[in-house]
This record gives C-alpha cells, sequence and structure tokens, in this order.
C-alpha cells in the first residue's frame, strides 16, 4: 500500500474577526436561492458575486452594476485577458492601492465572507485586507488579518465575522503586484439557535489529499481548483484522472439542471477540449463524476458541473442506473445530517455502450473511454476540524465497477471494494492527509454498512 504521509492542518473559525486562507474551492460559495441551515444562517440571494455580468475596461474609479448589485471598482477593472486568473470570462483585477466597493447593505448581517484570490500574469504577490461598514459606508473597519496572495492559482480566504444588522464590505488592496478577485460569497448571520458546530458549511473539496499529487505543471496530471471541484485533468485522455467534491447541505437549493454541456475555456492553451459533440452517436453518456445533483445551491454551482472536464463517457445503464444510484445514497446520507468527502475517476480503457462492442477511445482518439469507475466517500457528522475527526471507526464506502451495459444487473453495493484495491488499479495514494494508521485499517476494509 502506497503511502505518503502529508500532515495536515486545518483552522477552526471560531472567534469575531479571524479569517483562514484554503484551497480555492474550500470556502462558502453560493447560491442563487437561499438554503437554511441549522441556525437559519444561509448565503445571500445572488451570491456568489462572480463579476460576470459586468464591463468596466479602464482603472479609473467608477460604478458597476454587477448581479448582487452596485459595486464601486478604484484602480480596478473587470479583466478577460488569459492572465486575469477567474473561473469562467471575467474576475476583478485591482493594480495599486486599488479597492472593490459594495454600493448597498445586506440587511441580516454577515456569518461569513469568503473571496477568491489569485496573482495577476506574472506579477509579485500582493497584500490585501477585507473592511466592513455597519453605517452604509460612513466608517470601514478591518476584519480579520492582512492577506498575503502570492500564487496565480485563485485560492478562497475565509472570513469569520459573526456581525448583525447592515452590512456592506470594502476589499482593499494594499501593496504589490497586480491582483484578481472573483467568486466574492456572504453568508448572513440570522440565527434562531443551534450551535454554530452544526452548522453545514462548504469545505475543502480536496481536504483529505491530492491522490496523484496533480500540479499546474503536468499537462496529464493537471490541478484545477474550482469552487465547486477539484479535478486532476488528464490532456492525453480528454478526461479527468479525478475529480474530488465536499457534499453537505450547504450546497444544496433549488436551482434546476442546467443541461449546459461547455467546453472550460480554463483549461490552458493548446490543451485539448472536449465538446458535447464529441459524445455524438458514441453509444456512451456525457457522464459526471462531480454530480449535477450535489451541486444545486446556485445556477454557477450547477453549470459548473456541465463544463465537460468534469465528463467523461460513460455506459448509459452504469451512468444512468448503477452509478446514478450511488449518487442518490450519498446525498440521502448527507440528508441524515452527514458531510462526505468524495473522490471519483475512471481507469483502463475498453468499455462498452449502448452501441455494443468495445470502445477504447472516441473523439477521433482524444477521449479515453475507461473500463471501470471508481468512488470513495469518507462520511463524517456534520461538524468542525473534518480531517482530525476521522478516525478508523469512520465510514468509508470504496466502489468499482465496469463501464458497460450488464452493470445494472447487480445494485450498487454489489461493486463495494477496498480503497486498497482501488489504489492498486490507480496507482493513487487516497486519503493521504490521514495519519498512515487510520489509513491504513480504513482502506483495507470492504464497507458493509445499509445500502438505501
Amino acid at each position: 500500500m502506497q503511502k505518503r504521509f502529508l500532515s495536515a492542518i486545518f483552522a477552526v473559525l471560531v472567534a469575531f474577526g479571524s479569517c483562514t486562507k484554503v484551497n480555492k474551492d474550500s470556502a462558502l460559495p453560493g447560491q442563487n436561492s437561499i438554503t437554511t441551515h441549522a441556525a437559519n444562517r444561509a448565503i445571500y440571494s445572488g451570491f456568489p458575486e462572480t463579476f460576470e455580468s459586468g464591463t468596466k475596461t479602464a482603472y479609473a474609479a467608477a460604478n458597476v452594476t454587477l448581479s448582487t448589485g452596485s459595486w464601486n471598482l478604484s484602480d480596478a477593472l473587470i479583466g478577460n485577458l488569459t492572465t486575469d486568473r477567474k473561473n469562467g470570462t471575467q474576475s476583478v483585477r485591482i493594480q495599486n492601492t486599488g479597492m472593490l466597493t459594495m454600493n448597498f447593505d445586506k440587511t441580516a448581517g454577515a456569518y461569513q465572507v469568503s473571496i477568491a484570490t489569485a496573482v495577476f500574469g506574472t506579477d509579485a504577490s500582493s497584500t490585501w485586507g477585507l473592511w466592513y461598514s455597519t453605517n452604509s459606508g460612513s466608517t470601514w473597519t478591518q476584519t480579520g488579518s492582512t492577506i498575503t496572495t502570492s500564487t496565480t492559482t485563485l485560492t478562497t480566504t475565509t472570513f469569520t465575522t459573526s456581525i448583525s444588522g447592515n452590512i456592506r464590505f470594502q476589499l482593499r488592496k494594499l501593496s504589490g503586484g497586480r491582483l484578481n478577485v472573483d467568486d466574492l460569497t456572504i453568508i448572513d448571520n440570522t440565527t434562531t439557535g443551534g450551535s454554530s458546530d452544526t452548522i453545514p458549511t462548504r469545505d475543502d473539496n480536496m481536504a483529505l489529499g491530492n491522490p496523484s499529487g496533480a500540479s499546474t505543471t503536468n499537462s496529464n496530471n493537471y490541478l484545477m481548483n474550482k469552487i465547486q471541484y477539484t479535478i486532476s485533468y488528464n490532456n492525453s485522455k480528454g478526461i479527468p484522472n479525478w475529480t474530488s467534491w465536499h457534499l453537505s447541505r450547504a450546497w444544496k437549493g433549488t436551482a434546476t439542471r442546467c443541461d449546459c454541456f461547455n467546453q472550460d475555456v480554463a483549461l490552458p492553451s493548446g490543451f485539448f477540449r472536449a465538446s458535447t459533440s464529441n459524445y455524438t452517436s458514441t453509444g456512451f453518456d456525457r457522464g459526471h463524476l462531480c454530480p449535477s445533483e450535489d451541486r444545486d445551491g446556485s445556477d454557477t454551482d450547477n453549470a459548473k458541473t456541465f463544463l465537460m472536464d468534469n465528463i467523461t463517457p460513460q455506459a448509459p445503464n452504469m451512468n444512468q442506473q448503477t452509478w446514478a444510484a450511488f449518487e442518490t445514497y450519498c446525498r440521502t446520507l448527507m440528508s441524515a445530517g452527514n458531510e462526505l468527502y468524495i473522490i471519483a475517476g475512471g481507469y483502463g480503457s475498453g468499455g462498452t455502450g449502448s452501441s455494443g462492442g468495445i470502445t477504447t477511445t472516441i473523439a477521433s482518439g482524444s477521449i479515453t473511454v475507461p473500463s471501470h469507475f471508481w468512488k470513495i466517500a469518507v462520511i463524517l457528522p456534520v461538524g468542525t476540524n473534518d480531517v482530525s475527526r476521522v478516525s478508523t471507526s469512520t465510514r468509508v464506502i470504496a466502489i468499482d465497477m465496469p463501464n458497460t451495459q450488464t452493470v445494472n444487473a447487480h445494485t450498487w453495493d454489489y461493486y463495494r471494494t477496498t480503497v486498497d484495491a482501488i489504489e492498486a488499479s490507480t496507482g493513487y495514494d487516497f486519503l493521504s492527509n490521514i495519519s498512515t494508521t487510520i489509513q491504513s485499517s480504513l482502506e483495507s476494509t470492504v464497507d458493509s454498512g445499509p445500502t438505501h
């Protein structure tokens, strides 16, 4: 059993004004319709602010109407260059000591704010901070500490503010090179009892480890952090090696399935970018790894699951029946008061779709058809400091099923296996942020728990 023990310490935000910097997908990005949590805290309607709807091409101070309201951008613009770090097509770019300011109040306070930032182009690192006003912008107070952004990968910083009443926020760039800002989210501070320890939150999609050592320097193990999930993309196969995501009630809402399959423009220039037409008349479904229904907290969240680098060629009977049944069971566990860390992928080549026979590739050889699909789900009661709560008694479900039309001859639980077996088939190292002793126990055990 391959083990590369990587220690990890995750901060718990419990005090006013505290903040933590985490992987881009780890904070609390939003949803269009408010989802009520254990203490009625919820992400404000319309958030996250993605900066996709506005236009501002000059740095001079001016107001811009965005999807959440009017914002003032001072020494800042909305950038869409290839060197702007962004989800989608746009993000804010701030230079010198510029500012990004809300011109409107949110009326139910703020429990947490999350902001994704990255270095623009090849610029130097920069420092910035978050300020708030409770009197419609007359005076401002800094919350949390000053943050240094030094990476070209969008990384989310989460501030816990716990402020009631009217509130608006302002991001101030303090020093250094140009800074990209994207996906700003506010969760309200309305409470009607309960403890913050039991509020489902949106946590780090890759908290349990990077199983393949994915990075931004390897085209066939290319790391892409999105708010909704994290993937290792394989350019030579045209599909992800794996997709990793967190699931709790904080991710759930009422957004409808968009069925908006699209190329991912965030893939580097020169990479193969699959399109939906590559799957037409192949006998294989455009199969999600991170499911659409796991990300219906907002239209934006849902649309991200339809980017083609989260899609794989799956036999219809597997995708729509056996694989889907396990997806549904995972959401059943979530609804029962749990949060899940899930990772899924495929291995091998040669699947059987609705056209029969064995197909090894589609799209003129650009997309590999895996022979098997696997998934690992780690189930925890809703809480905080998740990695430290994983123990030898934690339930871990691992499945490995063939990519064929006959896979539905059995229910999903027939395909339960060990994490060790999936490691042997893939060469990956799962759960690497957990102690080796606990890993050894969890990874050698086939789950025998309930199945519905």
